[in-house]
């Protein structure tokens, strides 16, 4: 027989209990077992008696078999109570006594959270679309020319897109401040390498001149020693150089990666590319605009214990990508509480999506799959290569369908909804404003 307790909205604990005779046959069989391989000196493998080999892993198999009985109880008890466990329960045993005929325990768990979405037709959605155009391809192409741009010595003031070589000195109530001085720098003007203060007080200086200036570090400089604090640097402008852009030829096309120097081909490939990174950022934006509408309906309490399995997660990941850049982080603990917040928006999100998709029959269909894989490859030079990467990993095609399923709620979410179109700007939406 078992019992269950309601603690709080979504934590429940279940009273039962358990045969000791189960887990006594269960710790005479893991016994049995050890003793035939186990080596103990003074005795032949196999041949250990049943007393010695007990005395050794005795309360080793009664920790093992009880641990084992528990979650097979629990479960049963749960399917029984019809309990939709979130999460791994928390197990009390109760009773001491080895000679007890029963072993009570109680285990404290969570439950999975009836999902409410409340009204969407009061919610506004902005559809973020955008139609690439000839002058997108041409900026980009631009863009790539100021990449392989080559700099020639000139006589005249510095101007924007001019390479400078300068030395400079920062100094903070008079003393030079930690990575404030430098000789023979070379700064790109408007490039965004320096500061955009520093940049424009070298525009209109000649080679041989110096200016001086004060400063002001941004609040959220990346360095906090000096976010914030007000510095007077001087340059000295040693040289002037002024960019040569190449030509749009076959030369040009080959150092992008057409092979065989077709200017028209790189046009192409440009649009391409641009039409499926512009598909790809309008939907990632969209879809964040349905799932923020859904979250600011949706009234439910969330696991803590999901959420807390979703922060884990969120600081491994954000461990693992700080050393990927270099940084040192063994023996470095990241505060759980900077990932309490997005790791509860995450589980929240799953949780609605998993009710919206079986509500609403919004799981990805075959069809479905295939038409995006298919899109997706038009944007390569060998489609059917990508189609056929794609088709041979099951994991690969399990992406795509949790991208196709997010589609699916975003379009439902923002039928439901007061949703209007927006035209996209093209730069803030790459990423470039």
């Amino acid at each position: 027989m078992s019992s269950v307790e309601t603690v709080s909205a979504l934590e429940r604990r279940l009273n039962a209990s358990i045969p000791q005779q189960a887990i006594r046959s269960q710790v005479s069989a893991r016994l049995k077992n050890i003793g035939r391989n186990v080596k103990i000196a003074g005795f032949r493998p196999g041949k250990v008696p049943t007393k010695i080999v007990e005395q050794y892993y005795g309360a080793q198999a009664r920790q093992e078999a009880l641990g084992d009985a528990l979650q097979r109880s629990f479960a049963e008890a749960a399917q029984i109570n019809n309990l939709k466990v979130a999460g791994s329960p928390q197990f009390e045993v109760k009773t001491k006594d080895q000679n007890a005929d029963q072993i009570e325990y109680s285990a404290t768990f969570e439950v999975y959270p009836e999902v409410v979405v409340g009204d969407l037709s009061g919610e506004k959605i902005e559809r973020m679309v955008y139609e690439l155009t000839q002058a997108d391809v041409d900026n980009t192409i631009a863009t790539l020319r100021k990449q392989r741009a080559t700099f020639g010595k000139v006589d005249r003031a510095a101007q924007s897109e001019d390479r400078v070589n300068i030395d400079f000195t920062g100094k903070m109530n008079g003393e030079v401040f930690q990575g404030g001085e430098a000789k023979d720098y070379p700064v790109v003007l408007g490039a965004g390498g320096m500061l955009p203060e520093f940049e424009a007080a070298a525009v209109g200086m000649k080679a041989g001149e110096t200016k001086s200036f004060d400063l002001t570090f941004p609040e959220d400089y990346r360095s906090k020693e000096m976010a914030g604090k007000r510095v007077n640097f001087t340059i000295i402008l040693n040289r002037v150089e002024a960019p040569k852009l190449p030509e749009v030829d076959a030369e040009f096309a080959k150092s992008v990666g057409i092979s065989d120097g077709d200017v028209g081909k790189l046009q192409d490939e440009i649009r391409r590319n641009l039409i499926s990174e512009v598909s790809r950022r309008l939907r990632a934006r969209n879809k964040d605009a349905a799932m923020d509408a859904l979250l600011r309906v949706a009234r439910f309490d969330v696991p803590k214990v999901l959420v807390d399995d979703e922060v884990h997660i969120l600081m491994q990941q954000t461990a693992q990508d700080m050393e990927s850049r270099g940084m040192k982080m063994k023996g470095v603990s990241l505060p759980p509480d900077l990932f309490m917040e997005r790791g509860e928006k995450r589980v929240k999100l799953g949780l609605i999506l998993a009710h919206l998709v079986q509500k609403h029959d919004l799981t990805a269909k075959s069809e479905q799959i295939k038409i995006f894989i298919k899109d997706y490859a038009q944007s390569f030079d060998q489609p059917e290569a990508v189609i056929r990467w794609y088709a041979a990993d099951p994991k690969r095609m399990q992406e795509v369908e949790h991208i196709v399923l997010e589609e699916n709620v975003m379009n439902w979410t923002m039928g439901q909804a007061k949703t209007t179109e927006k035209q996209a700007v093209f730069n803030e939406l790459m990423g470039n404003a």
